[in-house]
């Protein structure tokens, strides 16, 4: 087997404002307005769905440090059908799926899944979800681009 390589070395030495950013943006999203667990779902359907080795297994870790059981994170791919996930969790992954996954026609979030969102999350924490989303969509396009390595730790995820 190779040995992991990034295609780009770590964007912090070229902007050193993206730490700052980062921590922002995961200090917002860990208000305890909503669980760990649930912001770990979202953004490891996300990285499911946009097919990021790096986003899958270090969200994979995340929820799993957060407490969730092997069969829920096993199950994330195909919650729908899935027993383990609570109806608030369900609405977050669909969100999240609806943000990621262009529709044949119609709205990406209809206001029928705006209005069962609200049913499961006032507005400090649908705001929370919505920032979970924007957090796991603007890193993206650098893990897909730049290809950090997978299962290694922030700074260190870099090796060129």
């Amino acid at each position: 087997m190779t040995k992991p390589q990034s295609r780009l070395p770590d964007p912090a030495q070229f902007f050193p404002e993206l730490t700052d950013v980062a921590a922002a943006m995961h200090k917002a999203i860990l208000n305890d307005t909503i669980p760990r667990t649930t912001i770990h779902l979202v953004q490891l359907r996300a990285g499911q769905i946009v097919g990021s080795t790096y986003h899958v297994i270090r969200q994979s870790d995340l929820l799993r440090k957060s407490g969730a059981s092997e069969e829920v994170v096993t199950a994330v791919a195909t919650w729908q059908d899935a027993p383990y996930f609570t109806d608030p969790e369900r609405v977050a992954l669909e969100l999240v799926e609806a943000v990621l996954t262009p529709p044949p026609s119609g709205e990406r979030v209809p206001d029928s899944l705006y209005t069962r969102a609200t049913t499961h999350y006032d507005d400090k924490a649908l705001w929370t979800l919505i920032l979970a989303i924007s957090q796991i969509c603007f890193f993206i396009p650098v893990a897909l681009i730049a290809r950090p390595i997978p299962g290694m730790p922030l700074g260190k995820n870099y090796n060129r």
